[in-house]
């Protein structure tokens, strides 16, 4: 019996039947398309985007090359290397995240002591060779000074829900 009730639906074209009608409830209703660069939809204030290395408000940069964020980054996409200054502190020399590599976990981020690398909300980036993509430690600064305002908003909302 079954055999011949599917024999009919294949004959009468029973699932393009079942595909129209579906179309046809949702021919007539609001269409939700965002027209993109015009439009932006809202982002979760927990989005990961865009990496980003911070200094302090005296200009100097916040990693003290404790390498942590290397140790803990999953895709060994964070290459560090530093040096002692005259002063006694450690700085980093060469201070590397290749895009490529990296899968915007956020672990780097949780593990910095002195909050120096953060993930901002900037993501519209996008490179045409791999090293468009090798964000160097001159770079993740130039991103950190064009993003603190957004950065240092992001934190102050952070500790209103802590």
């Amino acid at each position: 019996m079954q055999a011949i009730k599917n024999y009919f639906q294949s004959l009468l074209l029973w699932e393009l039947l079942k595909g129209l009608q579906l179309t046809g409830r949702h021919l007539f209703k609001r269409k939700i398309t965002v027209q993109y660069p015009e439009e932006k939809t809202p982002q979760s204030p927990r989005f990961r985007g865009l990496h980003a290395l911070r200094r302090y408000a005296n200009g100097e940069e916040r990693c003290i090359a404790c390498k942590l964020c290397e140790a803990v980054c999953p895709a060994v996409a964070i290459t560090i290397e530093s040096e002692q200054r005259d002063d006694g502190s450690r700085r980093t020399t060469l201070y590397d995240i290749d895009l490529t590599k990296c899968i915007f976990c956020g672990l780097c981020e949780e593990s910095c002591p002195v909050d120096a690398i953060v993930e901002t909300r900037i993501f519209e980036y996008h490179g045409e060779k791999r090293g468009d993509l090798l964000m160097t430690k001159q770079r993740l600064l130039e991103v950190g000074d064009r993003a603190e305002r957004q950065i240092a908003e992001d934190r102050a909302e952070d500790a209103v829900y802590r």
